[in-house]
């Protein structure tokens, strides 16, 4: 008989555990060959790789190995990297791990633009959300020019964080590259099926008066200004729209392809959560009618300001830069 605590030993260390399954193509629907497959674990030092091996004709793979804690699947395809989360007492056998064909051209389109404006006393906090529609069943990547190219105004002198929520995946930042066009920055990032989130932050100085203008480089989705309460755009080719009625901020749609506007006082978004009343809420804010085609994007402007726009995020950004100018 095994000593109890021999047992308790035994038991203390991980098992070998497999992990197999198949890469299926999304674009054919037929497994994929010849996809290379990685384990990778987060660690100190940044990402570490556990094993790496090829899917075989029937898209079928397999790794022999001790897992300890959340573990990434990463299938290669294309060029793209395609990810699966393993969490700790889920199962290991029989994975699925889909991957797309890709190409350069433009298959994805922007549904929406809003850009938040956050004046203070000194500079002007700025947050930009475009949300892109992906191909069904076709990743759009274009290294060469950028899935995503936005206008900076030249007052942020160059200074962005560009945060990406891709489908099923975790945020994460991507550089943003000048391109030869003034003022115009590219982010090279496949944009795959389903809805991926590009979110920009920087400041420009606080001016009396304080003019703040842009560009709209893509010609598709409804693009919008957010101002919040205490906070007033005046200009051409902007049009009040909404107010959302817990916050007051305003709404303004852009009308054109570029947009001037003067802004007069100060203001920020509540952070999540604080605007909430004992009131009963089922998710859904009641919109402060001004125009009625508001109500079709006014919830998601509103909800994803207040996913990104977060004091500590804005804060963050702010000590990035200060850090960078120091050095």
């Amino acid at each position: 008989m095994i000593p109890r605590i021999s047992w308790a030993i035994l038991f203390a260390f991980p098992l070998l555990a497999a992990v197999d399954g198949v890469v299926v193509n999304g674009t054919s629907g037929k497994p994929q060959p010849n996809a290379i497959i990685s384990l990778v674990q987060p660690g100190q030092g940044g990402m570490q790789a556990l094993g790496s091996t090829k899917t075989d004709a029937e898209g079928k793979f397999h790794f022999d190995k001790v897992l300890q804690g959340p573990t990434l699947l990463q299938a290669l395809h294309a060029g793209v990297l395609y990810n699966k989360m393993m969490i700790p007492g889920t199962p290991t056998n029989g994975l699925q791990v889909q991957v797309f064909d890709s190409t350069n051209q433009p298959v994805a389109k922007v549904s929406q633009h809003f850009i938040v404006l956050q004046p203070g006393p000194s500079e002007m906090a700025v947050s930009e959300g475009i949300l892109y529609q992906g191909s069904a069943n076709v990743t759009y990547n274009d290294a060469a020019n950028g899935t995503l190219r936005f206008f900076l105004p030249p007052e942020a002198k160059g200074h962005v964080s560009v945060t990406i929520n891709a489908p099923g995946g975790m945020p994460i930042q991507r550089p943003a590259e000048k391109t030869k066009e003034a003022n115009v920055y590219k982010v090279d990032y496949p944009i795959k099926p389903g809805e991926t989130r590009f979110d920009l932050n920087y400041v420009v100085p606080v001016t009396n008066p304080l003019v703040f203008s842009g560009k709209i480089l893509h010609t598709e989705g409804a693009s919008d200004l957010v101002a919040p309460n205490g906070v007033t755009l005046k200009g051409d080719n902007i049009e009040l729209a909404g107010q959302e009625p817990k916050t007051q901020a305003s709404i303004y749609q852009i009308k054109g392809a570029s947009y001037k506007v003067e802004v007069e006082g100060t203001g920020s978004l509540q952070q999540p959560g604080a605007a909430a009343s004992s009131d009963e809420d089922n998710g859904m804010p009641t919109i402060q009618e001004v125009k009625p085609r508001i109500y079709d994007r006014l919830y998601w402007i509103l909800g994803m300001a207040f996913a990104i726009l977060g004091l500590g995020s804005i804060l963050l950004y702010r000590s990035s830069t200060s850090s960078s100018k120091g050095t």
